[in-house]
C-alpha cells in the first residue's frame, strides 16, 4: 500500500480523510448578519446561536468553530444567545454569508496535549 492511501485510510480521495473538524451539525439558517467598521471596539468573526444547537455541536460559549456553507469557510468564535429562535443563527464579520444562507457550524478539534 502507498503511503498516500496509508495515510489517508484507503485508496487515495476515495477513503476517509483525516480532518482537524469533527462532530454532527445539521444545518442552521442566517437570521442576521453584523458588519463592523475598522475602530469598533467588537469585531471579527463571530456566530451567535441558541444554547441548545451548540450543545447537538458540543460547542460552549468562547470557542472557536468553523462556519461552512456553499461559498465560505471560515474560523469563527462562539457565542451563545438564548434569544434567537431554533435553528437559527446570526454571523458577525463572516466573508462571503449573507442573509438567509444555509450554514454549518462545526467544532474545530483541538491537537492532543504532548504526555509528560
Amino acid at each position: 500500500m502507498s503511503d498516500d492511501k496509508k495515510r489517508l485510510g484507503g485508496s487515495v480521495g476515495g477513503g476517509r480523510k483525516l480532518g482537524v473538524f469533527s462532530g454532527f451539525s445539521p444545518p442552521l439558517q442566517v437570521m442576521g448578519f453584523i458588519g463592523t467598521r475598522k475602530g469598533d471596539p467588537d469585531r471579527g468573526p463571530m456566530v451567535r446561536m441558541r444554547p441548545d444547537d451548540a450543545l447537538v455541536r458540543l460547542v460552549t460559549a468562547g470557542d472557536l468553530v468553523r462556519v461552512v456553507s456553499d461559498r465560505c469557510s471560515e474560523l469563527a468564535v462562539l457565542e451563545i444567545d438564548e434569544s434567537l429562535p431554533r435553528g437559527a443563527v446570526v454571523l458577525r464579520d463572516v466573508v462571503g454569508a449573507s442573509l438567509a444562507d444555509v450554514i454549518r457550524v462545526l467544532r474545530v478539534d483541538r491537537p492532543p496535549r504532548p504526555r509528560p
